[in-house]
Order: C-alpha cells, then sequence, then structure tokens
C-alpha cells in the first residue's frame, strides 16, 4: 500500500517551487512525490480556487504563479509627526494576523529598523512602503526619495567610493548618528531575513543565507530601495539571530562576521597595506571577528601582515577567524602569524 503523502507538504513544495518553474510544476511536484500529473492537477486547481496561485495560459503553455493573500502598498510624507511603530501598527501588523509569534517578531524588527532609516538618515521627501503576505513569505520594501544609503555613509565617514560604505555596513555597528543609533539594525536585519537586498545608487547589496554579494549597475538609482523577504515557515527567531554575534556573559554585539569580498574592486588583487587597513577600520569595536575569504584565491604579503600580524599585536584580545581559505591563502597567513611578537 503507497504511503499517503499529507497534503501540507505536498502545497508547500508547490508555493517554494512554482516562481523558480511556473511552466513545468506541475512535472517537478509529480517527480519529488512520485505522484501522477491528475494529482498535482487536482492540487493546484485547489489552491488557484482558494486564491493563493494564478495561472495563465492553457494545456502546455499553461503557467502557475503565486497570489498574495492580503498586500498593501502606499506612499507616506516624511516628516516630524512620521513614526515607524504608528505605521507598523495601524497597517503592517494587522496585514501579519495568524502568523507564528516569531515571523510577527523579525517582521516587526526589520520593518520598524529600515523605517527609521528613512526617518532620520534618508534627508528625502517621502517612503513607498510595499508588503505582498503570500502563503509562503512575507516580501516588504521600504523604497525612499533621498541621497541614497551609500552615498550618504561615504560622505559623512569621507569614504574614497561608496563601495567603501557597504564594506562598513557588512560589519554593523555603522551609524552616522551615535546617539539615537547602534548601527546595527541594517546588520542584524540581513542576517534575520531570507533574503535581504539595498537598491542604492549604482549598486546593488543582497544577503541571503549567510552571503553577502554585491552587484554594480550601470543605471544609477535615486534614494534607497530595501527589500526584505521572510518564509512564512521559519523556525528562526531574533534570539538566535542575536545569540550567534554575542560572546560573553554580557550578550552585547561582540561577534561580526565580514566577507573579504566587498573589499576588491572588479579583478584587482588584495595586497596592500591599506586595503588591509580599510578591512580592519572600526573592528577594535568587536571581541570576535571572522573573516571570510570565499572568492578569494590569494592575498599579498603586505596585506596578510598588517591583518594577522600588526593587528593583532595591537590588539590581542580579538579573535581574528579566517575561514574559507584557499591554500595560497592559508600560506601567507601563516607566515604573518609566525612573526607575532
Amino acid at each position: 500500500m503507497a504511503k499517503r503523502i499529507p497534503e501540507k507538504e505536498i502545497r508547500d513544495f508547490i508555493f517554494d517551487n512554482i516562481e523558480r518553474n511556473p511552466s513545468n510544476i506541475t512535472k517537478l511536484t509529480s517527480e519529488k512525490f512520485r505522484i501522477s500529473r491528475q494529482v498535482v492537477n487536482y492540487h493546484l486547481k485547489k489552491l488557484e480556487n482558494e486564491g493563493t496561485i494564478v495561472s495563465t495560459g492553457t494545456t502546455r503553455s499553461k503557467k502557475f504563479f503565486l497570489k498574495p493573500i492580503r498586500e498593501d502598498n502606499f506612499v507616506l510624507e516624511i516628516n516630524k509627526g512620521l513614526e515607524e511603530h504608528k505605521v507598523w501598527k495601524e497597517r503592517i501588523g494587522p496585514l501579519l494576523k495568524g502568523y507564528k509569534s516569531n515571523v510577527v517578531a523579525i517582521s516587526n524588527y526589520g520593518f520598524t529598523e529600515m523605517f527609521n532609516n528613512v526617518i532620520d538618515h534618508s534627508e528625502g521627501s517621502s517612503v513607498e512602503i510595499g508588503i505582498k503576505v503570500f502563503p509562503n513569505k512575507i516580501d516588504m520594501v521600504v523604497n525612499d526619495n533621498g541621497v541614497g544609503i551609500f552615498n550618504k555613509i561615504a560622505r559623512e565617514f569621507h569614504l574614497d567610493d561608496q563601495r567603501h560604505a557597504i564594506l562598513e555596513l557588512s560589519k554593523g555597528k555603522l551609524t552616522t548618528d551615535p546617539k539615537r543609533h547602534s548601527g546595527e539594525g541594517i546588520f542584524f536585519s540581513s542576517r534575520m531575513f531570507d533574503e535581504f537586498a539595498i537598491l542604492s545608487g549604482k549598486f546593488y547589496f543582497s544577503s541571503s543565507a549567510g552571503i553577502d554579494w554585491l552587484h554594480d549597475r550601470e543605471k544609477e538609482t535615486a534614494g534607497t530601495a530595501v527589500f526584505m523577504t521572510l518564509n512564512t515557515n521559519t523556525s528562526r527567531t531574533m534570539k538566535e539571530v542575536f545569540d550567534s554575534f554575542a560572546t560573553g556573559e554580557d550578550y552585547g554585539f561582540t561577534k561580526t562576521n565580514i566577507p573579504v569580498s566587498l573589499l576588491k574592486y572588479g579583478e584587482e588583487n588584495l595586497i596592500s597595506r591599506s586595503q588591509a587597513k580599510r578591512l580592519l577600520a572600526g573592528l577594535q569595536k568587536f571581541k570576535e571577528v571572522i573573516l571570510d575569504f570565499k572568492g578569494i584565491n590569494n592575498i599579498g604579503q603586505a596585506f596578510a601582515d598588517e591583518i594577522f600580524r600588526v593587528f593583532r599585536n595591537e590588539y590581542p584580545d580579538i579573535r581574528l577567524i579566517p575561514v574559507n581559505t584557499v591554500d595560497d591563502v592559508k600560506k601567507m597567513i601563516s607566515r604573518a602569524e609566525s612573526h607575532i611578537s
């Protein structure tokens, strides 16, 4: 007797794969669960009737798409009376009624942090908010018409390039207003959501599954748009994320993880002390620093020496942990460490 497959398992698979496979979701689901296409079509038709997916075309040309079960899109004027907790309470929170507490808490944190950044930092006149609630995920967008986050950070900290601003953001604890902000909102939001991205100026910064990427764009975009996606089935909690970047008993934000690849421009090599100093800027605020060398095939002697000898001699209590290092990078690090006084 064939094992009965729970309907929820089939539905969840369809929800999670339909966007990437709109035209062959029937075949994919059939092969996954070893059930007939007729059975799959029964589930697809049921989801259509419920209003959670829609289809276009007929027979072989048919395509399926997710449909929001709740959504809202609105524009607000940025002024002194605008408060993020009120917008959440009145417009965003009600759309998430019935979802798990951890999902609501993460959504609340990400939205209010990003919205507050707009109020305090954007220098813009308006902000557009978009939220779509699907059966399997929540998509949120916070889009302002201000000066642009990367541009402002580069300006305020006298950085040579907006790429440097993105590198500093990836470390955490960066803010242009330290009296009112800790600078941790973007860092932790990017770790709490399944997908997190910032589009501003000529750059698109994205973070997914703990991997940060930076994409150059030919066309420059005004303002700042932040995109956040959260799986509604996630078991992740805010406490787990905070704990993963805390060391000791003070529960402080004392640990960070930096993708070294964000330091690179195109095909250039990481060879100089000045590059190393840019990477190390501000790291004295942490107790433990993970340096992720994924995508880095080699580093220069001066670059390695500045990080793994000079910095370590100056800050012996800070743990530097290189990860994802290829053999050539490991050799350079070992060479620098062998000269630690």
